[in-house]
């Protein structure tokens, strides 16, 4: 039998995909996604997996009292948010996944792109959202903008594939 280059086995070639970057907004679809970031990143063993959540502007008016600065976060606003994350994601991280938490305010696709841009990140994953209007039905308001603007690969997951993972 014939030897063969590593080169010939694409399944054995390193991913390119070493930063990847999972947006959250503390939704049901966005935890779903969730089990997709972790899944790519334990198969890319030495990948960063980023876990963003920004605070849209609206909601950043609301919490305006809390805010410092535009990047800064008070602590009462970065501990209901660290509850959050503690509760809904960090359990589910595996040992050996380089997760790093991030938190920006302002309008949330613009910067979820700029946060991808400066990092730049080989593969944003992000949940759909699936109810409420024509544009939203289809991809969501902020997934859509997202995947249509990223300079890297987009996987949008869908929350209605929830019902078929399970069976």
């Amino acid at each position: 039998m014939e030897e063969t280059d590593e080169a010939d086995r694409p399944h054995l070639r390193e991913s390119p995909y070493r930063r990847i970057l999972f947006c959250t907004d503390f939704s049901e679809n966005a935890d779903f996604a969730f089990d997709f970031a972790i899944d790519a990143a334990q198969r890319r063993p030495g990948s960063t997996l980023y876990l963003l959540h920004v605070i849209p502007e609206p909601e950043a008016q609301f919490w305006k009292t809390y805010l410092y600065e535009v990047d800064g976060i008070d602590a009462k606003a970065r501990r209901d948010i660290d509850a959050k994350l503690e509760e809904t994601y960090l359990p589910r991280v595996p040992a050996g996944v380089d997760l790093q938490v991030e938190m920006k305010v302002g309008k949330d696709y613009i910067k979820i792109l700029e946060f991808a841009r400066e990092k730049t990140v080989d593969l944003i994953i992000i949940g759909r959202a699936g109810r409420g209007g024509l544009r939203k039905a289809l991809f969501g308001n902020v997934t859509e903008k997202v995947a249509r603007k990223a300079d890297c690969a987009v996987l949008v997951v869908p929350l209605s594939y929830s019902e078929r993972a399970t069976e």
